[in-house]
């Protein structure tokens, strides 16, 4: 993990010198949430705090999670990662062990903060492998039914026509986002609203969206 140092070091200095935010909601994952730097403004609410580092698979935000999150004193937390485990030759099983760990971490260092998964995208660098990327994404979403307070959110199918990935979803290396990329990603946010930025009413009470919106893409898993 020794790659990732220096990025994670990074987060930690930009955590000692920024103003404090008050229970955030956590964008925790690898360069896909890394490069969404207006994320704040496109979400439309200043508690969004992005930690993701670049290059990160799912494996290495188990790893740096305690450096990481629990100091923020997270009142929700949002993952994007897998996509980076999967494109290294990882098997769809590796990443649902490492999304078992890190739920299970945040279980016991933040019990009762919920926590949402975005499914991995089907990009076009990797559509060769979008049987293994459809595989872990279901693999994950059983596994969120496990965890009380656990979601699920898919924007596989809406980055999709004809079955093949929108281009102009994404910039010329066909893996990152183009900002028609995150433009989507902030309507399919959209309906979740309440549970990325939980109203100060509720707190953290791992409360959630109940039913399943297959229409629009999104689908939420709660036990």
């Amino acid at each position: 993990m020794y790659w990732y140092e220096e990025e994670v070091r990074e987060l930690e200095r930009r955590r000692a010198t920024r103003a404090p935010i008050a229970k955030p909601a956590v964008f925790y994952g690898s360069s896909t949430f890394r490069l969404w730097t207006n994320l704040a403004d496109d979400l439309r609410d200043p508690r969004a705090l992005n930690l993701a580092f670049g290059g990160s698979t799912l494996e290495a935000c188990a790893h740096f999670f305690e450096r990481l999150v629990p100091p923020e004193n997270p009142s929700t937390i949002v993952l994007y990662a897998g996509d980076n485990d999967l494109g290294d030759g990882r098997p769809p099983e590796h990443v649902l062990d490492s999304y078992r760990r890190l739920a299970d971490k945040i279980r016991r260092q933040l019990p009762g903060v919920p926590f949402s998964f975005v499914s991995i995208k089907p990009s076009p660098a990797r559509f060769g492998i979008v049987d293994r990327i459809r595989r872990a994404n279901e693999l994950v979403r059983e596994a969120a039914a496990g965890y009380p307070g656990a979601h699920y959110i898919s924007v596989f199918e809406a980055m999709l026509r004809d079955g093949k990935p929108r281009p102009e979803l994404y910039l010329e290396d066909g893996l990152h986002l183009a900002p028609a990329g995150y433009r989507l990603w902030t309507e399919l946010l959209e309906p979740w609203r309440n549970t990325i930025f939980m109203p100060e009413s509720e707190g953290c009470n791992g409360k959630a969206l109940s039913s399943e919106q297959s229409e629009s893409g999104i689908s939420s898993v709660v036990q």
